[in-house]
């Protein structure tokens, strides 16, 4: 197996040609750095490593019933959005790495990630895993699209935006440095918008851990009344396709994001190799530094799982088939493939560390 360092190099090479050498390095550098910060942001960050070792380390999983899967799922991979009726919607909102594979490794990777972000002892692994199968299963027997204006009352407590977030989102939008983007990009974003013809700022942007290093630029506008920001982003062919399905040619992610049990984002549109959205105070990822414990509360967890089986359930019928591996399957699998998956990810991130 090669060594993180040669891991890491051989893939942003190959990231590099799939964005024609559109490669950012600072964000590069940044991500290297963040890498070094903790297990779970290293984790985030390295999905790349994740797509190439984990049937090795969990080579049981390999003949799982395939889905279209999210692939790099994690605690900080869900968010809110409005829908086309203006309602709140919570759920995954990240799709860069969508691919067909084994329905097990999305669960694998939401628990070993709550366990890189919580605790690795064997009780808690328990409880998480526990929590995470229960939210499944629901999904598989009744999938259902989440949605806040009238039902889980608790989570919207606890995803509601104040007046001092709302506050923290303009200003960084404000202080966004001007920069003329790319006329693919400038394209993109004006077609985002919500009427023709309105003078666009455009700017460079940088966020996440695992898409660093891929050009994203946001463009603003006033529209009746307000500021309006729309976001596009490079896309490459999922990591997971790249070690496991060379030839593909598909990006996946629109598929996925629009399945039957989703609930839809109207601004979310893959085209031309860019993913563009909208961004808002309520158009956001659920970070854990904001969010603490409660991303890996049981109620969370559960829910976390039950979003899962939605987007599992949202592109084929495959209910019967995973329902049928799962009773195969012995007790306490979950756990522990979740535990060999985050102590490999411990050791890569050590290795990092020391090398880096």
């Amino acid at each position: 197996m090669a060594t993180i360092q040669q891991s890491a190099r051989a893939y942003e090479q190959w990231l590099k040609a799939q964005l024609g050498g559109d490669l950012v390095a600072k964000d590069l550098d940044s991500k290297h750095a963040k890498m070094r910060a903790s297990t779970f942001v290293f984790f985030r960050a390295t999905y790349w490593r994740w797509a190439e070792t984990i049937l090795d380390i969990c080579p049981q999983l390999a003949d799982a019933p395939s889905v279209l899967a999210v692939g790099d799922i994690h605690l900080e991979n869900y968010g809110t959005w409005r829908d086309a009726e203006g309602r709140l919607a919570w759920g995954v909102n990240d799709f860069d790495e969508a691919a067909e594979m084994p329905y097990a490794l999305d669960l694998v990777r939401l628990a070993a990630s709550a366990l890189l972000a919580g605790s690795s002892h064997a009780s808690a692994a328990e409880t998480a895993c526990g929590a995470i199968m229960q939210g499944y299963a629901r999904g598989l027997r009744a999938p259902k699209p989440v949605s806040l204006d009238r039902d889980y009352g608790w989570l919207l407590k606890l995803v509601e935006v104040d007046a001092h977030q709302r506050a923290k989102f303009w200003k960084k939008i404000a202080d966004a440095r001007t920069e003329a983007a790319p006329k693919r990009y400038r394209d993109s974003l004006a077609k985002a918008m919500p009427a023709p013809g309105l003078t666009i700022r455009p700017a460079r942007r940088s966020a996440g851990a695992g898409s660093l290093g891929r050009p994203r630029w946001i463009g603003v506008a006033e529209w009746r009344g307000s500021p309006v920001v729309r976001e596009a982003k490079a896309l490459a062919m999922s990591a997971w396709a790249r070690v496991h399905e060379p030839k593909a040619a598909k990006i996946r992610g629109g598929e996925i994001a629009n399945g039957r049990f989703h609930s839809l984002d109207p601004w979310y549109a893959i085209e031309k190799g860019l993913v563009v959205r909208r961004l808002s105070p309520n158009n956001r990822k659920i970070e854990a530094e904001g969010g603490g414990p409660k991303l890996f509360s049981i109620d969370m967890l559960q829910l976390m799982g039950f979003e899962l089986a939605n987007l599992h359930l949202g592109t084929g019928d495959h209910a019967g088939a995973i329902v049928r591996d799962l009773k195969r399957r012995k007790p306490g699998w979950l756990a522990q493939a979740a535990k060999s998956a985050a102590h490999a990810c411990t050791q890569d991130f050590n290795a990092w560390r020391a090398g880096s």
